[in-house]
This record gives structure tokens, sequence and C-alpha cells, in this order.
């Protein structure tokens, strides 16, 4: 429970700047490291933030996270056969690298080395969640398997957002996650949009 509360966690801070800067990025390849596997974790969306969650938690969390969701934009935005799938996991993977780097800058300002909460089974989670997309047949069931997966992600992310501001020690880190609301809605309501036509 404590990871999966992590990885939420970690998204809403991720999804704070993406109205700001996803204008004009660009992402230049997928992450190799080991990945949080949000996206696999969020089919248990009655989630809490775990009480004992560090900031080295949260940033470490923050870099895996949009490792991942980059890396499942990257093969939306090329498995896809919707166009607004495709377009939908472009932005996704431009937003998170953006993002990636913005998180690896607050990290490296405030001298906060990541560090994976407990029990922290991150690559397994991502290989889990880049199997079930990879495995996915092209054409309507992908895109059906990616938006499904992206709703129920967000939904759970918003859910949580009220109690991680308690997890959140830094007035930096809890201000990026204060302000992360109206874009983690904004990605819900681009991916419900979407959803709502692939039925």
């Amino acid at each position: 429970m404590i990871r999966r509360a992590g990885v939420v966690l970690g998204m809403i801070a991720v999804f704070a700047g993406c109205s700001k800067k996803d204008a004009g990025t660009t992402d230049t390849g997928i992450a190799t490291n080991t990945d949080t596997g949000a996206v696999a974790q969020m089919s248990d969306t009655g989630m809490a933030p775990a009480p004992g969650l560090t900031d080295p938690n949260i940033v470490y969390i923050l870099d895996n996270a949009n490792k991942l969701d980059s890396a499942a934009g990257s093969i939306a935005a090329t498995k896809g056969t919707n166009a607004e799938v495709r377009d939908y996991g472009k932005r996704m993977m431009r937003d998170h690298h953006s993002l990636r780097q913005q998180g690896q800058d607050l990290a490296t300002k405030l001298g906060v080395t990541p560090t994976p909460p407990a029990n922290d089974d991150s690559q397994a989670q991502y290989d889990k969640t880049m199997s079930m997309l990879n495995g996915a047949a092209k054409g309507k069931d992908f895109d059906k398997a990616y938006i499904d997966n992206e709703v129920t992600y967000h939904k759970a992310v918003l859910e949580t957002a009220t109690n991680a501001m308690n997890a959140a020690q830094n007035a930096e880190l809890k201000n990026l996650i204060q302000k992360a609301a109206p874009a983690i809605q904004a990605h819900l309501d681009m991916a419900q949009s979407i959803q709502g036509k692939l039925q």
C-alpha cells in the first residue's frame, strides 16, 4: 500500500507543470531505468498516501512516474491507430519528458537524493505495464487499453491529491503538488473525451 500510495503522490507532483511547459518541447527518447508501473497499479483506486513517505521518496516517485507515462505515451504515439490516441500519447511523452527534467532540477536545487519507498518493486510494475501495452493488439484493442488505463490512473491521482499534500515536507515540493490539480484534471478530461469516442 505504501508503494502504491507513493506512486499516486508522485504523479500529483508530476502533472503540476503540464500546462506551463507543454508547448515546444520534445521527448528525446524513453528512459531505460526502472519505473513505478503507475498505470498498471491504478486498478486499485482506493488508495491513501502513506504517512511515512519522505521527500526523497516523492522525488524518486516523480522521476519514475514521468518515465513511465513518457514510455507509455511513446508506445501509444506509434502503436495507436486512432489519431486522438496517437496525439494524446505524443502529448504525454512530451509533457513528461519536460516534467522529468523539472523534477530533476528541483531535486538538485533542494539537494535531495531520490530514494525508493520501502518494498519498491518498480521494475516489476514497469514490466507489467509495458507488457500490457505491448501485448494489446494494434487497433481498437490497444487504443482502448491505453486510454482506459490513463483515465483510471488520473482519477486515482485526483482522489489522492488532498491527502498527498500532507505527506510533502518541503515547501517547494508542497507548492508543486498544490498547483497540480488543474493539470491533472486537464489530462483526465482529455482522456475521458477520447475514451467516450472509443466506446
